[in-house]
């Protein structure tokens, strides 16, 4: 019934697509993945990075009426929303010194916990405007796809 996600050009390009909409792996999963399953470089970088990007500017605006939503509703999401909070104030530390750039340079590195979801949590926090920080963060996730990209050829290449 699902063979079509991992038979066809289309479904590859979806499962890719949403794959890298998913916090913590990101892109650095969906890249990867959509490469290991036969598509082409070019289009599975335009999935991971669409999908990857596509939850920017909602996590930047709504973010704060998200967390305060849920601590209202459910108390007990309390600490977990705070340790998110707390990790992304340590986190953007740097960026609000440096700015824009600080948060280019944290996106592009491609480790966990330093994608396109925590840097639009840094600049939601750190209240910086949409038109400011979507631009940083794309550079950052098209920096780490090319770096994902790197790696993943050599390893297909090397192995």
């Amino acid at each position: 019934m699902m063979s079509w996600l991992t038979g066809t050009t289309v479904g590859k390009f979806i499962s890719t697509f949403f794959i890298s909409m998913v916090p913590v792996v990101e892109l650095r999963l969906g890249l990867p993945y959509g490469i290991a399953q036969g598509l082409p470089y070019w289009l599975a970088l335009a999935a991971a990075l669409l999908g990857n990007m596509l939850p920017v500017p909602f996590i930047i605006v709504y973010i704060q009426r998200i967390f305060a939503w849920l601590r209202g509703r459910w108390g007990a999401l309390d600490a977990f929303i705070t340790r998110l909070e707390t990790k992304a104030h340590v986190k953007g530390e740097t960026v609000q010194r440096v700015g824009p750039w600080g948060l280019l340079i944290f996106v592009a590195i491609p480790l966990p916990g330093t994608g396109a979801w925590t840097g639009a949590l840094i600049a939601a926090l750190l209240n910086m405007r949409v038109k400011q920080a979507t631009p940083a963060i794309f550079v950052g996730v098209c920096i780490a796809a090319a770096i994902m990209s790197a790696g993943t050829y050599a390893v297909i290449h090397i192995v």
